[in-house]
């Protein structure tokens, strides 16, 4: 089992820590509102509050939160962050869920990797979950990911798997431009055709 650390107190948040503590991984859950992330973990049977800027408990830190956090909250915990593991979930879509705010030729998780310290990988994951669908746990989800560090990308799966999730390798984390460019389809058909967000995308094989 891992040690998790969650910097953010949304839903997202909740959803993660619950699936992970059920599965046996201990979990911080570290927010700028101290009082927020003290109200989260209190839902949470065995979630502990952390301490904003100071170094994370956890050997996987979680970036739940949106995306024009995640990059400066990285860059702030500097160092603090070498030798762990970081999960970037977001999609760092526009405003008209168009596009990306990012440059065209990198990805959020990319940008994220730059802010990082080194000695701690980034690996792309979650960003095609949505977070109720996820905390209620009653059907079979695959977890995309993608990353450049082999070992960091095992731990990522392992930490998945034992949330009683499939992790499913995308490859380096160059690709994490194409999970991000799904999670924008997913919002586009949440606008335009599904209307609602009580789908999860993932892969079948035929047999």
């Amino acid at each position: 089992m891992s040690s998790i650390s969650i910097i953010g107190p949304g839903d997202m948040a909740g959803a993660l820590a619950g699936r992970a503590l059920a599965g046996g991984n201990s979990v911080e859950i570290i927010g700028r509102d101290p009082a927020r992330a003290a109200a989260l973990a209190a839902t949470l049977d065995g979630a502990t509050v952390g301490v904003p800027g100071a170094t994370p408990a956890g050997d996987i830190v979680v970036l739940a939160m949106p995306y024009a956090g995640a990059a400066a909250a990285v860059s702030a915990y500097g160092n603090a962050l070498h030798g762990k593991v970081i999960i970037d979930i977001s999609n760092p879509v526009d405003a008209g869920l168009t596009g990306f705010v990012t440059p065209g030729n990198s990805s959020g998780a990319q940008e994220i990797a730059k802010a990082a310290p080194a000695g701690a990988p980034v690996v792309k994951a979650f960003n095609t979950v949505f977070s109720h669908v996820l905390a209620a746990g009653d059907r079979p989800l695959d977890v995309f990911l993608a990353g450049d560090d082999t070992q960091a990308k095992a731990h990522v799966s392992a930490f998945i798997e034992s949330m009683g999730l499939r992790p499913l390798d995308a490859g380096p984390l160059s690709m994490a431009r194409a999970l991000e460019n799904l999670g924008l389809l997913q919002l586009g058909l949440v606008t335009h055709s599904v209307k609602h967000t009580n789908f999860f995308v993932g892969v079948t094989t035929i047999s």
